[in-house]
């Protein structure tokens, strides 16, 4: 926020990025980008948000640019751009999410710092994400998972998390999860909607400091979902076993993985807006709502969010 947004308020702002961090930051260097590309003469931010606005197009396209974006991108930008809803952005183009999240890196680089309250600390580098995201493809392919099929998470945010999202994404299958403190209903009102074909539960998580097993949770609704082929227990609480094979299909994460070594990704290139995830309304007036986000339209706003606006 600049001191302009403060005018007549009294107020000035907690902290301003000095002229030199301003000149070197992400954002500057797209506004230069742009100028070039465009013929324009952008000044700063609010000049850069009002031609994002005019021209819809050509900004997405740059951050498509600056993003070097995996995939294929043909035909316009934008059809029916004045149609809401109708519009359709990059309707020939074709990528895979977990493709561009997965590009190569240095296998020893930090990918996720995961503290699990005060019991558990755990770091897992890019060479291990890449290696448990391919044993899990190669699980759920071999669990029927494919192109628009649905995979479902009761799961805290453990790196195990974003493996099977990344896995499920792999294969153009769509990816719903919910928190490990819902109840029985709130699961239930949100993936019997939607069908899963493999389910993932914690056995349990932490809360201020103690224990919370889900298992009693799991074997009341899991059974009712009638679709799920494998339900895969996450160990955080070292229950994963007795949890498993209390429950229909149950199987622990290891036994799941077991067959397969990690072997190179394949990755199912699709339309720029094929389903990626499936999230939900709150459910306070009647059943939660589906809420379908495409695989393009995510990838492009984390470009512009991390690189733009968080300066990453």
């Amino acid at each position: 926020m600049g001191a302009q947004d403060n005018q007549g308020t009294g107020l000035s702002p907690l902290w301003t990025p000095s002229p030199e961090r301003v000149a070197r930051s992400g954002i500057a260097a797209f506004i230069a980008r742009v100028n070039a590309r465009h013929g324009t003469a952008l000044a700063d931010y609010r000049a850069l948000h009002a031609w994002s606005i005019a021209h819809p197009a050509a900004f997405w396209e740059e951050v498509w640019d600056l993003g070097a974006v995996i995939g294929s991108r043909s035909g316009p930008a934008l059809v029916d751009g004045e149609a809401m809803p109708g519009a359709q952005f990059f309707p020939e183009a074709r990528l895979n999410y977990a493709e561009n999240l997965l590009r190569p890196r240095d296998p020893a680089t930090v990918a996720m710092i995961f503290r699990g309250e005060d019991k558990v600390a755990r770091q897992i580098r890019f060479g291990e994400l890449t290696d448990l995201v391919s044993r899990l493809q190669q699980a759920l392919r071999a669990a029927g998972v494919g192109v628009g099929d649905r995979v479902a998470a009761t799961m805290p945010n453990l790196p195990e998390t974003i493996a099977v999202m990344l896995a499920a994404a792999s294969l153009g299958a769509v990816f719903s999860s919910c928190s490990p403190d819902f109840g029985e209903r709130g699961i239930l009102d949100r993936f019997g909607q939607i069908e899963p074909k493999v389910y993932v539960a914690c056995d349990g998580y932490w809360y201020n400091g103690k224990p919370v097993s889900i298992a009693d949770k799991l074997r009341a609704a899991v059974p009712q979902l009638p679709s799920v082929t494998a339900t895969v227990i996450v160990p955080y609480l070292g229950q994963a076993e007795e949890v498993a094979k209390s429950l229909p299909n149950g199987v622990t994460l290891e036994a799941f993985l077991a067959p397969y070594a990690p072997a190179p990704l394949t990755f199912e290139r699709l339309p720029f807006n094929h389903p990626l995830f499936i999230l939900f309304s709150s459910g306070t007036t009647g059943a939660p709502k589906c809420i379908v986000h495409g695989a393009g339209g995510t990838l492009l706003q984390h470009i512009k969010e991390h690189r733009l606006h968080c300066d990453l």
